[in-house]
C-alpha cells in the first residue's frame, strides 16, 4: 500500500462520536444489502459540534437499482449524481448524499465534470460504517485520486510571485474548488479549512506528491507534477460553468426528493451568511422557483467566479 493510500485508510478509521457511527449504521440499514460504506465528512466533522448542525455523510451503494429497485430514484441517481436526502437519528439531523462504487471512484478523478466529490474528499473524512473489508479497500482507492486531482489541479495555477509551499498549494486548490460552486461559505472558507488542521495537510502533502511522481513515472513520464497552466486554466473556466448548471439541475432535482431541501438551503445561507432569512409561503409552494430566487445569497456568500 503507496504511503497516501496509508495515511487515508488510517484517517478514515479514525474514531467518532458513537452518535454518528449509530446514525450511519441506521442510514445503511435503510439500503439494506445495497449498502456499502457511510462517510462521514465536513464541517461537523472538523468542528466536533452534533447538536443543533446539520450532519454531512455519503451513503456508498453497489450501485443504483440495488438501492432503490425499479424506482425513478435509480435514474435520477445515474444520470445526475448523487441524490441528496434528509435524515434523522436519535435527535441528530443530517443530509445524505448517495452514490454507487462505481461513481465514488470516477467522481474523485481529474475527468469528473463537476469538483464536488473530489474537493470535499481531499479533506478529512471518516468511513464510520462498511459492509465488509472490500469496501473499505475500495473507498480509500476511490478517494485516493480526490487529493491528487487537488494537486494536478491547483499546482500550475500558483502565483510565480508566492512561494510554493505544501500549506500554499492546499490553499490555492481550495480557493479555486470553493470558486467553481455554488457555496454559501465565506470567502476565507478555503484558508481556514487547511488552517483548522495544518499537520494533517503537511503530513499528507509529500504523500499526495509521491504518488503523483509515482503514477508519472509508471506511465513513462518525467517525474513532475506541472501541466500547462493554459490548459489547466481552461478546465478551471469549464469546472465553473458545469458548477452554475449542475447546481440549477441539483436544486430542481432536489425538490422531488429533498423533504424539506429549501429550508436547508435557508439554513445554510444563514449560518454562513449571518442572515435571517425566512421561507416564504409561496416558496413552499413552488419550491424550484423559490430556491431559484435564493440564488443570489448563494453566489454572494460563496463567492462564485
Amino acid at each position: 500500500m503507496s504511503d497516501l493510500k496509508s495515511l487515508i485508510a488510517q484517517e478514515l478509521a479514525e474514531p467518532v462520536d458513537k452518535r454518528v457511527s449509530a446514525f450511519a449504521a441506521s442510514i445503511a440499514a435503510q439500503y439494506g444489502d445495497a449498502s456499502r460504506a457511510v462517510l462521514f465528512y465536513g464541517s461537523c466533522l472538523r468542528t466536533t459540534q452534533l447538536d443543533g448542525q446539520m450532519l454531512d455523510f455519503y451513503l456508498i451503494v453497489s450501485d443504483y437499482e440495488a438501492a432503490y429497485g425499479k424506482s425513478w430514484l435509480a435514474g435520477a441517481n445515474k444520470r445526475l449524481p448523487p441524490n441528496v436526502f434528509p435524515a434523522e437519528h436519535a435527535g441528530l439531523v443530517a443530509k445524505v448524499a448517495v452514490l454507487s462504487e462505481k461513481d465514488f471512484y470516477r467522481l474523485n478523478r481529474i475527468g469528473a465534470s463537476a469538483v464536488s466529490v473530489w474537493a470535499r474528499f481531499a479533506q478529512p473524512s471518516r468511513l464510520v460504517w462498511q459492509a465488509d473489508e472490500a469496501a473499505q479497500a475500495h473507498a480509500v482507492e476511490a478517494i485516493e485520486g480526490a487529493a491528487i486531482t487537488l494537486f494536478d489541479m491547483s499546482f500550475p495555477m500558483m502565483d510565480i510571485d508566492t512561494e510554493h509551499t505544501i500549506a500554499a498549494l492546499w490553499k490555492r486548490g481550495f480557493e479555486l474548488t470553493y470558486g467553481a460552486e455554488l457555496r454559501a461559505e465565506r470567502k476565507d472558507r478555503s484558508d481556514s479549512v487547511v488552517d483548522s488542521d495544518p499537520e494533517r495537510y503537511a503530513r499528507f502533502g509529500p504523500a499526495v506528491m509521491a504518488a503523483i511522481a509515482e503514477r508519472d513515472k509508471a506511465r513513462g513520464k518525467k517525474i513532475k507534477i506541472v501541466a500547462s497552466r493554459d490548459a489547466v486554466e481552461k478546465r478551471w473556466r469549464q469546472l465553473r460553468r458545469n458548477g452554475k448548471i449542475l447546481t440549477l439541475a441539483r436544486l430542481a432535482k432536489a425538490s422531488a426528493t429533498y423533504a424539506g431541501g429549501i429550508d436547508y438551503l435557508a439554513w445554510k445561507i444563514n449560518r454562513h451568511a449571518g442572515t435571517d432569512y425566512v421561507i416564504k409561503p409561496w416558496q413552499r409552494k413552488w419550491p424550484i422557483l423559490g430556491a431559484l430566487v435564493m440564488l443570489p445569497r448563494l453566489i454572494a456568500g460563496g463567492a462564485i467566479k
